[in-house]
């Protein structure tokens, strides 16, 4: 399964965070349109 987040923003990290710790083998891609990415979440 591969999950595909829109936006890298804190929210959209804090998607990503929460699908991995929910399933640790689950394939995650971030597509972000500038090259700032939250990584504080």
């Amino acid at each position: 399964m591969e999950f595909v987040i829109i936006g890298g923003d804190a929210a959209g990290m804090s998607a990503a965070s929460r699908a991995k710790r929910k399933n640790p083998k689950i394939k995650v891609s971030v597509l972000e349109q500038t090259s700032d990415v939250s990584y504080s979440a």
